[in-house]
């Protein structure tokens, strides 16, 4: 059965009918390269220009402070790069989350293999940070801490603002992995005292390919990319004109009912989340139940596979992730949910169900009326199940 039912909006999104009718000109019409001088270029460098507006704007940030990227692992890739080699002759010191995006934690370990030290702040059942555990963390050579704003997997919130007040009050530069929280959180750079975050644009209905790094006035950071002067001397390569002016697109209509958007999703979340607890026993939400976004709903179903689970769901036409990493290859479960405290078993039981623009009431009915008996179906062929069903009954 094909999928009807798309429940991985965290994962990537749809392109939007009038975000790729911005995009379809720049691929023929206005192809010319935006650092050229005659008309057909400067048509580009133009619709370039507008859409940085337009990102700016949805992050209370100036025009000029926004940086366009291949996507969001290249946005922390350069901030997290770009702020440790620009400052090293401050320090050597970097504090980051267990739970961050591997974009994060990869460059991390990178960092550490060219000689920096790095602190993996732990986090609660809930996924949060704590702000003592940050200001213990500090020390005189930190000069970089970068927390996500929110967790890709679990969908909790961290309590940035509380966490970038205290990077100020110390000068240390704060970054934040943004990506999952854009177009689903009003996002203030100035308000939250953010340094830089990262964006991109297939999480808002966007297209793949094209990101953004904020990058407050002031803040020193190294290129990451060698080359040409395009992006005022700071990202070097041919701007990809078309995606540029999807994202800034698909950013514009993300923040326009950003408010409306969220109370939907979060109505609809409440709703599945509720039909999976109270229908279905031996279940757990994973994340916090209400500082989490709006769209995300991660469960762990104990005596289940995670694998079992995704493959059972796609035979009903339900695309979905699980918290177990073996689809990719591995038999490791969630590094973001076994720093939480599930067990391997739990966290290899887990499902994420992530909604969207076009997720309906009636798509949330389905889920809850086909996940039960596939539950059910699974744990029956499971002898720890049995086990327990027996103690049960």
């Amino acid at each position: 059965m094909c999928t009807q039912f798309y429940f991985d909006y965290a994962a990537t999104t749809p392109v939007k009918k009038e975000v790729l009718e911005e995009m379809l000109p720049f691929f023929n019409a206005d192809f010319g390269n935006p650092s050229s001088i005659y008309n057909i270029g400067r048509r580009g460098k133009n619709a370039v220009d507008i859409a940085r507006d337009r990102i700016a704007k949805t992050l209370n940030s100036k025009s000029e402070e926004i940086f366009f990227t291949g996507g969001g692992s290249e946005s922390d890739n350069w901030a997290i790069k770009g702020v440790a080699f620009a400052n090293r002759d401050k320090g050597n010191h970097i504090i980051t989350s267990k739970i961050e995006h591997h974009a994060v934690l990869q460059t991390c370990k990178y960092l550490e293999r060219e000689g920096f030290e790095v602190t993996y702040l732990s986090v609660d059942k809930y996924g949060l940070v704590s702000t003592d555990d940050l200001k213990n963390a500090i020390r005189d050579n930190t000069i970089l801490i970068s927390i996500m704003y929110a967790n890709n997997e679990i969908g909790t919130i961290q309590p940035i603002k509380e966490l970038a007040g205290i990077a100020k009050e110390k000068g240390i530069i704060f970054h934040t992995d943004a990506v999952q929280a854009y177009g689903n959180e009003i996002i203030d750079v100035e308000d939250l005292g953010i340094d830089l975050l990262s964006v991109s644009a297939h999480k808002i209905y966007g297209p793949k390919g094209v990101g953004a790094l904020y990058i407050r006035k002031g803040t020193k950071i190294h290129k990451l990319i060698h080359g040409g002067g395009q992006e005022k001397m700071r990202r070097a390569g041919t701007e990809n004109t078309p995606g540029i002016v999807g994202f800034g697109k698909a950013a514009e209509m993300a923040y326009e009912n950003i408010e409306e958007h969220i109370e939907r999703l979060t109505g609809l979340r409440d709703k599945l989340i509720d039909g999976i607890i109270t229908k279905i026993e031996h279940t757990e939400l994973n994340g916090h139940p209400t500082k989490r976004l709006p769209g995300n709903v991660n469960i762990s179903f104990e005596f289940i596979e995670g694998e079992a689970l995704l493959l059972s769901l796609d035979m009903e036409g339900i695309a979905a992730s699980s918290g177990s990493a073996c689809t990719s290859g591995s038999l490791n479960p969630s590094h973001v949910l076994t720093a939480t405290g599930l067990t391997h078993e739990k966290a290899h039981g887990s499902l994420r169900l992530t909604l969207g623009d076009f997720t309906t009431e009636d798509e949330i009915d389905y889920v809850i009326e086909k996940l039960q008996p596939i539950v059910n179906r699974l744990r029956n062929m499971s002898p720890l199940y049995e086990n327990v069903r027996g103690k049960d009954e």
